[in-house]
């Protein structure tokens, strides 16, 4: 356990140097350090804070959890998310800065309100689309810091809630210093752990294992786990697996903690250099859902799934290299927490005072801008402490997924066809109450309840704004 700590120790000291650091470059009282990093990340930084972000507590914790509980159908599916960030980042994250750039947006919902309406009804939209953000990624990082907890609780041998604490201050701690800039260079940093520890876990299964060995204990354990016959968690048949793939793209695309990066990228770098990154990082970083099946394998009566990751680190690696790895996925999930409380502390220093019409005096501030996320990344753990128990994976879908559908109309449609703030009002609406009534009122699949509220969204979108353009407001373009 003293060598955990000393590990603890020397990452945080790291982490909280870089964000130092950050701050110095950007500047202690410059605001657009603080929200886009001064548009100045490079290809490489880039690519590694959009996986580091999107490969999160809910790969190496969420996804186990999956494939432990419905079997080897996870391993599969979460290869999706390599070719889906990678599509995101070609063909979605170039326009996006341009369009960003030319308008001066620093943030999601202002990009979304400067887009769609000017005046009174841009302001509504943008304290909207804010609300939201705040609202539904909250519940995503409540999610992450009940990992956190899981994770540290064995790892230094305290109790889940004094871990979570205890990494949660930490992450305030170098997220409120640097803001975006130093969320990305901490990505950079954690990143290369993370795919260390994926290969590891892919060592043990098929080299120290044996794919056969772990196929035939988990046939003796039940044959659905090494050959599921459905898509569950994520429909009815295994074809529903596939649906993962637009899900991935979607939430690259519009969930704003990840298209947030796309407007910090420089104007002068090409994007195919940032998605040769994305491939060779997320490739690396498909192998996570083995631990789950090596838990069911070896100790199928552990009494959450979530225990999955947990349960190959004590058993299937060294005490040395279950340490190292253990560190890795804390860097997984914390990469994952600090840019959720970047995103939401910005939407309430900076989205929601400017919906309100303050432009001046402490709300200005970086004080302010720090102080929210202190707020926000305490709120998280409140909320984590008093949450009743469910998977990791479904509240990060439930989170994620709304949010995402929410967004689809006014982020993914107007790529293609300008509504007006009427149709972005009516298709956020529709894309939230469709997601959230399917996720928490029906059995449909994971994924299917998010994309049929993206479909709500997109329809909402275009004819409400195709009935109200006579009487629309004035778009900026």
């Amino acid at each position: 356990m003293l060598f955990n700590w000393f590990l603890l120790a020397l990452s945080a000291a790291i982490l909280i140097a870089l964000s130092l650091y950050s701050m110095r470059v950007a500047g202690d009282n410059d605001e657009s350090g603080f929200l886009v990093a001064n548009n100045s990340l490079g290809p490489f930084v880039a690519a590694a804070t959009l996986v580091a972000t999107g490969y999160s507590g809910f790969v190496f914790i969420g996804s186990p959890g999956v494939a432990y509980e419905y079997g080897s159908l996870e391993l599969f599916s979460n290869t999706f998310y390599t070719p889906a960030f990678l599509v995101a980042t070609l063909f979605f994250a170039n326009y996006l800065r341009r369009k960003a750039a030319k308008l001066g947006s620093r943030t999601i919902p202002e990009y979304i309100a400067q887009t769609h309406s000017s005046g009174p009804a841009g302001r509504w939209l943008r304290g909207i689309v804010a609300v939201i953000i705040i609202l539904l990624l909250s519940v995503f990082l409540v999610s992450q810091i009940k990992a956190i907890g899981l994770l540290v609780a064995g790892w230094l041998g305290i109790s889940p809630t004094t871990g979570a604490l205890l990494i949660t201050l930490l992450v305030i701690g170098y997220t409120m210093f640097g803001g975006l800039r130093a969320v990305a260079w901490t990505d950079a940093a954690m990143v290369l752990g993370m795919v260390f520890g994926s290969c590891v876990i892919a060592y043990v299964v098929f080299v120290q294992i044996g794919a056969g060995e772990l196929i035939s204990r988990l046939d003796a354990v039940d044959p659905e786990i090494a050959n599921p016959t459905t898509g569950a968690p994520y429909g009815e048949s295994w074809m529903s697996a596939f649906l993962l793939l637009p899900y991935a793209f979607l939430w690259a695309a519009a969930l704003p903690f990840m298209s947030v990066r796309f407007l910090a990228i420089k104007q002068s770098v090409s994007m195919a250099r940032v998605g040769i990154w994305v491939a060779i990082l997320g490739l690396l970083l498909n192998f996570t859902p083995l631990a789950g099946l090596y838990a069911k394998a070896y100790y199928p009566d552990l009494a959450s799934a979530d225990l999955a990751m947990p349960t190959f680190l004590e058993h299937g690696v060294g005490p040395l290299m279950s340490s190292f790895i253990t560190l890795f996925i804390l860097f997984a999930m914390k990469s994952t927490a600090n840019s959720l409380m970047h995103t939401v502390s910005t939407a309430l220093s900076y989205d929601l005072r400017s919906a309100l019409g303050q432009h001046s005096g402490f709300t200005t501030s970086m004080t302010f801008n720090r102080m929210m996320v202190l707020i926000v990344g305490l709120c998280g753990f409140f909320g984590m402490a008093y949450m009743p128990p469910v998977m990791i994976l479904w509240l990060g879908i439930l989170g994620n997924g709304t949010l995402m559908a929410s967004l689809f109309g006014v982020t993914l449609c107007s790529t293609f066809w300008q509504g007006n703030s009427a149709g972005a009002l009516s298709s956020i609406a529709a894309g939230f109450g469709v997601s959230a009534y399917l996720l928490l009122a029906t059995d449909i699949g994971w994924v299917q309840g998010p994309l049929y509220g993206c479909l709500a969204s997109a329809a909402c979108y275009f004819a409400v704004s195709l009935a109200t353009r006579r009487v629309a407001d004035p778009v900026t373009t």
